[in-house]
């Protein structure tokens, strides 16, 4: 049954049954989940389809990227990765339009003695926790990518962590949204409306004036999801923006390939990556900066990033450069998002994805419309609920 939609704030019109807050890959993906189970759906966002994803790398990583104490996140990404192959054809299917998803693999690999034994304990992590990986020595890795430096190693080959293109992925999800009857407001929520004893949000104002209501809220805004002006101080999400410096080159079209496959490393401790694309873009990156809101691109992070890229795969630094840019994933204390009831009635949260939001995009946009059609937040992801950082029961 539809909820019934509250009367519209003073001043302010109707928006449907659900107001997502944010328009990136997570607010679109919640948005088109949502309408697809019928109900009606506007997203507030002054450039739908921009912000992390525009960015991001799009690396589908949850058995690389397992950390120490991430257990429950692993859940979490494995469920989401599993559900990849489906979701990509699906909303290929209704968007007619192409994500990027490919079912690579990933080669993460050592150039050092140190690297080499930090890798191995990544390996029995991962067997710990009762995932697939392959140890390779350093000639099995060159083997698989010829370009790779004469000094690796050894390497952990996992051919379960996939990719996808972010920048396609949104495009998709615009479309799909847009057919299933998502509307648009191109404005920022600048602050919360709640009821008259604040005991229930009802819509935002957004940056031109307007006031929108709706029967139920999400806020996905990502890194600026804590910002919102009006929430109560004690359910402001932990979200805070962290900076992330990429590089783009361009491959040369060569049999076999260039790189075949997403490679990953730690360089004299600095995380590096490079994701290859059909198209014959590589990806390079990404520098993890605190920084605040700045999103400039510095010489300093272009370098760092070549360096460490250049050790991997020498001949990179003869290609073409095509792009630098930085972006500002939403971290929050704990590395995982938050997802369901935000403590204050009427409004979810689908934020604070960090390094997963790409990867992560299925199993929110599926927790997130049940949420919205009267489900509960499933047992097994209620170590995701916001209420985790507000001192209330989750």
């Amino acid at each position: 049954m539809t909820p019934a939609i509250p009367a519209p704030v003073p001043g302010g019109t109707a928006a449907g049954d659900v107001l997502v807050i944010g328009g990136g890959v997570i607010g679109l993906v919640t948005a088109w989940r949502a309408a697809q189970r019928g109900l009606r759906v506007t997203v507030a966002d002054p450039s739908p389809g921009g912000g992390a994803a525009q960015v991001a790398a799009g690396m589908l990583a949850a058995v690389t990227e397992l950390h120490y104490g991430e257990e429950a996140l692993l859940e979490l990404n494995l469920a989401s990765a599993r559900a990849y192959p489906d979701f990509a054809a699906e909303l290929s299917e209704v968007s007619g339009q192409d994500i990027g998803y490919r079912a690579c693999g990933t080669l993460a690999v050592a150039l050092d003695a140190d690297d080499r034994a930090q890798l191995r304990e990544l390996h029995a992590l991962q067997q710990r926790c009762g995932l697939q990986s392959q140890w390779l020595t350093g000639r099995e890795c060159r083997r698989l990518e010829p370009m790779l430096a004469p000094g690796v190693r050894g390497g952990l080959r996992v051919d379960g962590d996939h990719q996808a293109d972010p920048r396609l992925l949104t495009a998709a999800l615009l479309t799909a949204c847009r057919r299933t009857g998502v509307e648009f407001r191109r404005s920022r929520a600048e602050r919360l409306l709640c009821s008259a004893g604040g005991g229930r949000a009802t819509g935002v104002e957004l940056a031109d004036g307007t006031r929108l209501s709706a029967d139920r809220l999400v806020l996905a805004g990502g890194s600026r999801s804590g910002s919102l002006a009006g929430l109560p101080e004690e359910l402001r999400p932990a979200v805070r923006p962290v900076k992330g410096q990429v590089v783009r080159v361009r491959m040369p079209e060569i049999r076999p390939p260039f790189l075949s496959r997403t490679v990953r490393a730690v360089v004299r401790g600095s995380f590096v990556y490079l994701v290859p694309r059909l198209s014959g873009e590589l990806v390079i990156g990404a520098t993890s900066e605190e920084q605040g809101w700045d999103t400039t691109v510095t010489a300093g992070g272009v370098y760092q990033l070549l360096r460490d890229a250049h050790e991997l795969v020498p001949g990179l630094t003869e290609l073409p450069l095509t792009e630098t840019r930085a972006g500002l994933r939403p971290g929050t204390p704990d590395n995982a998002p938050l997802l369901g009831p935000s403590g204050l009635d009427g409004l979810l949260l689908a934020t604070g994805h960090y390094r997963n939001g790409i990867l992560l995009a299925p199993v929110t946009g599926e927790i997130l419309a049940g949420l919205l059609t009267g489900g509960e937040l499933p047992e097994r992801w209620r170590p995701f609920s916001p209420l985790r950082f507000a001192g209330v029961p989750a």
